[in-house]
């Protein structure tokens, strides 16, 4: 088997774990399809930046990672609106507020203001989670239990939920 085929299979058989990062990144099944399919386009047409005896499945996530960063960053650049106008009466019109959206409901550091407020003990593991970490790779750079690192992130994510539960 080829160097290019055995590529290809790898990036073939990462689709699974592609699709659930994706699921845990936009918490939508078509945006974690199409950034699926952005991530494995840009994965092949970047096969020889990858470097043999490296972790791929880390390169995948990195990838989709960025991708998604990027996305969210072009889709906050594109819903932002300038108005240079000096007519204040203008701020009374009904406009789309935007909530309506994941993007539009908060920004990174609002969000980050309220995980500041949780106690490290869970804050830290979900943070970590969020940047890509594994379950195990947590429960070993924090010295904690895997069984207490899954319900951290669990209740955390909950948590998140309840007080987010009012902008969706």
């Amino acid at each position: 088997m080829s160097k290019q085929n055995t590529f290809k299979s790898s990036v073939i058989g990462m689709q699974g774990n592609l699709l659930s990062f994706a699921l845990k990144l936009t918490t939508d099944k078509e945006e974690a399809q199409d950034l699926v399919q952005d991530t494995t386009l840009k994965a092949l047409n970047n096969e020889e930046k990858f470097v043999d005896n490296s972790n791929f499945k880390g390169w995948m996530l990195t990838i989709m990672r960025n991708i998604f960063i990027n996305n969210y960053r072009k889709s906050v650049r594109e819903n932002t609106m300038v108005d240079s106008s000096e007519d204040f009466h203008h701020l009374n019109l009904c406009q789309n507020s935007g909530l309506e959206t994941p993007d539009g409901a908060y920004a990174v550091s609002e969000i980050s203001q309220i995980l500041a407020k949780f106690p490290a003990d869970f804050r830290q593991p979900f943070s970590m989670h969020v940047a890509g970490y594994k379950y195990e790779e947590i429960s070993e750079k924090l010295d904690m239990p895997l069984g207490t690192v899954k319900s951290r992130i669990f209740f955390t994510r909950k948590r998140l939920r309840e007080i987010l539960s009012d902008y969706r």
